[in-house]
């Protein structure tokens, strides 16, 4: 059973009781991320979650650790463009001390500035893993083509030169600035006492304040570029992104674009995957996914291939765009991907974290809980003519972006440039060519 309370301070809190499970799940969500930070202010968000585990005025980092795994349970935190979650998942009889767990460290964090260098060079060496992973690179790469100058194109993990001079009191004002009672969600999904979850977040959550600073900042909608960049590294793959125009996360028609997703290249049986993987064997990863912030979203096309078959499987790749703006998908494609957008959602729900997940995400989007019933419904009524005009709308060549990492050699730059005839970035640093 759904329930909303807002407490006296501001704070939400959102539950759904499932008796039927042994688990309860807390998440503690701050309606702040990376896209929020100024630019001296880079990955500050994402700081701020490791520094909360760091330790608090009665309990240490290795305190910390050890408390959760003596309940058998699991605590951990992430950072996204727009917000910033910490969540633990316990046995339901384990939700006291749980609670009082994630409100210490929530409210009570030191944040000594000794553990902020060390964490300094934990956060670099994060940031050193992206370099080293071509899919993720690639993703952070094609983000600051398509969004350009916008909050939404920074890295959420921040840049080396902001993170190095992180001070304490930076933080703090930061803190000061976001994370404010009316912007602070609580979700709990498991087997828990209504009634006493009320008091315990009464007692613990009740007197936290906000301080009177507030961010002159605001969220404004990127403005969604196209365009060509080209990087050249050593690896033995090339690895694309082909970009769109979405939608944001909340719009009503999220649903159509969930079913053009899951035809395009969201699933093993997607267009994509079959001409390109299953009947040439041109990539091993290809698919197609979907970003979507409150004001705006986009699709990306991922594939990774040898560097002789770059062009070939563009080709593929624009090919399958211009057939779904074209023609939109069949009768038989729709009913298809309603199944699977239905089997995935209800099997994804199974879990006290996924039901947590989906309150928040629910309150924070919309401010109203949607019913799985509700959901259904709205995938149900999704309709052939629906997907065409979405399809039309959002998949036309000015809005296309492509991002290339890999063993790139000049003369395929020279092809690529005249096969698209875009503003073309190339570089073996940021140089324009």
């Amino acid at each position: 059973m759904y329930r909303k309370v807002i407490l006296t301070n501001g704070i939400r809190l959102v539950t759904e009781r499932i008796p039927t499970v042994k688990s309860v799940t807390i998440g503690l969500w701050v309606n702040a991320g990376s896209r929020d930070e100024h630019p001296e202010e880079a990955g500050y968000s994402h700081f701020i979650e490791h520094m909360l585990f760091k330790g608090t005025a009665s309990r240490s980092a290795t305190d910390i650790s050890r408390e959760i795994d003596a309940l058998g349970g699991e605590m951990n935190a992430f950072t996204t463009r727009e917000t910033t979650t910490f969540y633990v998942k316990v046995l339901d009889q384990h939700l006291p001390q749980a609670l009082d767990l994630l409100s210490d460290l929530f409210l009570h964090s030191r944040l000594h500035q000794k553990e902020i260098e060390k964490e300094k060079q934990v956060v670099l060496e994060e940031i050193r893993m992206v370099q080293d992973d071509p899919e993720d690179l690639i993703q952070e790469l094609h983000a600051k083509l398509v969004m350009g100058t916008h909050p939404l194109s920074r890295p959420i993990l921040g840049k080396a030169s902001t993170i190095l001079h992180i001070r304490r009191q930076d933080l703090l004002e930061y803190m000061d600035r976001h994370y404010r009672p009316e912007g602070i969600v609580v979700a709990v999904a498991g087997n828990f006492d209504q009634s006493k979850l009320e008091k315990m977040m009464t007692r613990l959550f009740g007197r936290y304040q906000a301080s009177k600073t507030t961010d002159s900042g605001t969220r404004w909608p990127a403005e969604l570029h196209g365009g060509v960049t080209l990087k050249q590294k050593p690896l033995e793959q090339v690895h694309l992104c082909v970009g769109l125009q979405g939608i944001a996360a909340g719009h009503k028609d999220r649903y159509v674009i969930y079913a053009i997703n899951s035809v395009l290249g969201g699933s093993v049986s997607s267009r994509l995957f079959q001409e390109i993987r299953e009947k040439r064997g041109l990539s091993y990863s290809i698919y197609s996914f979907l970003s979507g912030y409150s004001d705006t979203g986009t699709v990306t096309v991922y594939a990774g291939t040898r560097a002789g078959e770059v062009a070939r499987v563009l080709d593929l790749i624009h090919r399958e765009i211009q057939k779904m703006a074209g023609r939109g998908v069949t009768s038989e494609e729709l009913k298809r991907t309603k199944e699977q957008m239905k089997g995935g959602l209800m099997l994804s729900l199974e879990s006290s974290h996924s039901r947590m997940n989906k309150l928040a995400k629910d309150e924070l989007i919309a401010g109203t809980h949607t019913s799985l019933e509700e959901m259904i419904s709205d995938i149900d009524a999704v309709t052939e003519q629906q997907v065409r005009r979405v399809a039309r709308s959002l998949f036309t060549i000015e809005n296309m972006a492509m991002t290339g990492l890999g063993p790139l050699s000049p003369r395929q730059i020279e092809g690529l440039r005249q096969r698209f005839p875009l503003s073309i970035t190339s570089s073996r640093g940021s140089a324009r060519a």
